[in-house]
């Protein structure tokens, strides 16, 4: 039976990286063979700027309309809304509309479950679905932590990043607890890390030697590139804009390593399997 792999992208600070980490990590998978579908779960629309989309809310059909669509019970097609990018990735848009989307989550009937009706749609679709979530911890990221297998944690080397992953790992327990049992943390992938100052390196490898104890720090480490502001101004991955850069062989790393997850995931639920 086919099986895809539904990641949420999540850190409640902004500028952690979230959309390019979504981005450049699909475009990798993709670049491996892997069917990708991107979410752009984010009312500012970072991830469907990055993919060409200059001007998001100009477009009629979003995330915002099909989770609309779920909510009221209309029928449509699977591709509603998707579209073909020249990155190799499949891209479900998101713009402003969202906000009043999410709003009106609130009163509806397993309102936890929205994202996931339609997320649960597109896995005979794809190996991967990643899920840009948006930098809070409302109903939109629990949305998306219900619809996913696994989280990954963008975080910068700063305090104020690490610190809020207290209230991000709060969230997951609870959703963990109560509504997606398998719901797992892939781990944390440190990103824009300037090893040249003590700082970053002492952040980073504290969170190794604490966090690190209970979940798991991605080996792989992004580090600070002018590249990839560069890349994200002329909407392209960094695969595409420079694929020789150091930036893109981290991510090119980050992409082994998510597929090294999956890897062993799967031969531990064929070994509980044959047991």
């Amino acid at each position: 039976m086919h099986q895809c792999k539904v990641i949420a992208v999540e850190n409640q600070k902004g500028g952690t990286g979230k959309s390019t980490t979504v981005l450049n990590l699909g475009v990798g998978l993709a670049r491996q063979g892997k069917r990708v579908l991107l979410i752009d779960a984010d009312p500012q629309g970072s991830l469907s700027i990055s993919l060409g989309i200059t001007r998001p809310d100009d477009f009629d059909i979003t995330l915002a309309t099909v989770l609309s669509n779920v909510m009221q019970e209309k029928a449509f097609d699977d591709d509603l809304g998707i579209i073909q990018t020249d990155e190799g990735v499949d891209l479900m848009p998101c713009n402003i509309e969202l906000s009043g989307v999410e709003s009106t989550m609130f009163n509806a009937m397993s309102r936890e479950f929205i994202m996931k009706n339609y997320v649960d749609r597109q896995r005979k679709n794809y190996d991967y679905i990643l899920i840009d979530c948006t930098p809070s911890l409302g109903i939109i990221p629990i949305n998306a932590f219900v619809a996913a297998d696994s989280i990954i944690i963008p975080s910068q080397p700063r305090i104020l990043s690490t610190k809020g992953l207290d209230l991000l790992l709060r969230s997951y327990r609870k959703v963990q607890r109560s509504i997606n049992p398998k719901l797992k943390i892939d781990g944390i992938l440190f990103t824009m890390v300037d090893f040249r100052t003590n700082n970053d390196k002492s952040i980073v490898q504290s969170m190794r030697d604490t966090v690190g104890r209970n979940i798991n720090v991605f080996k792989t480490v992004i580090p600070h590139s002018v590249r990839a502001t560069e890349s994200n101004v002329l909407c392209q991955s960094i695969f595409t804009y420079d694929k020789n850069s150091k930036i893109a062989q981290a991510y090119e790393e980050l992409t082994k390593e998510v597929l090294e997850i999956e890897s062993r995931e799967k031969n531990r639920s064929r070994n509980d399997w044959v047991r």
